[in-house]
């Protein structure tokens, strides 16, 4: 496991890989092509998609330096199920059915990686302090969505823990919120998953220091969607997660989201 610390000028940073080692694969190539100092996956190797070790071969096989995701406690620990911290059925039917699948497709090895990767870690983009994390620094599964994460609330979450920044991921939508040019949370989106946005492709998040502050591009992540169908197809994973990869648009995982968020989406 790869250590996460020290000072970087530019940082690439992702989660919700799903099972997507294609999309991880996207991710590593771009980054790298702007010149980057790390690539870092704030979690969730498991998931919606096929053949989960090969995620965790390939960000071993790039050297991405990773945070641990419910996803990755659950599967690493054997847990009963992905503590993915939704509380409609329709939400947990679904879910099961992800970790059930993912559960029974994951190595020992692939158990011992998850298991050993760090809660959180601490770096600093230029001089300013960023802390990583999957969910929220306060629980691995907490959903911090933009509609309703106000200021207020951010500069409770930088001062209770002494940072500048909170990079996050989880919901699975990219999203930002500046208190000033050096403070603030930037929700890093997923790689392995469309946003909810008619688009087939994840997104990543470029952190970079200019001098004066840090900017943050965020970049799609393009890769072989018709292979990654036809693989979830062959495993016989639900057609509704078919659907979302071919569409852009999510058919499950939607109960959990606010109104303006789901609004945003096809169903």
């Amino acid at each position: 496991m790869l250590p996460l610390t020290g000072r970087f000028e530019r940082v690439a940073l992702f989660g919700g890989a799903y099972s997507n080692w294609r999309a991880v694969d996207a991710v590593v190539a771009d980054a790298r092509a702007q010149g980057v100092d790390q690539v870092v996956f704030l979690g969730d190797c498991g998931g919606t998609g096929p053949h989960p070790d090969r995620t965790i071969e390939h960000l071993v096989e790039h050297g991405v330096a990773t945070v641990q995701g419910n996803y990755d406690d659950s599967i690493g620990n054997d847990r009963d199920d992905c503590a993915c911290g939704y509380t409609d059925p329709r939400d947990n039917a679904f879910a099961e059915l992800s970790y059930a699948y993912t559960r029974a497709n994951t190595s020992a090895d692939g158990r011992a990686y998850l298991r050993a990767m760090p809660t959180s870690a601490n770096i600093e983009i230029g001089p300013l302090r960023a802390l990583l994390c999957h969910g929220s620094p306060r629980r691995q599964n907490e959903f911090l969505w933009e509609s309703v994460t106000p200021k207020g609330f951010v500069e409770r979450l930088l001062r209770e823990q002494e940072t500048d920044l909170v990079l996050c991921t989880h919901t699975g939508l990219k999203w930002e919120r500046r208190l000033t040019d050096s403070r603030g949370i930037v929700n890093v989106g997923a790689a392995g998953r469309p946003a909810n946005d008619g688009n087939p492709h994840g997104w990543y998040a470029l952190l970079s220091w200019d001098g004066r502050r840090v900017n943050t591009a965020f970049r799609p992540v393009r890769y072989d969607t018709d292979a990654l169908i036809a693989d979830m197809r062959a495993e016989r994973l639900p057609a509704e997660f078919v659907e979302t990869v071919a569409t852009g648009w999510w058919t499950t995982c939607l109960e959990c989201l606010p109104g303006r968020e789901r609004r945003a989406g096809r169903y």
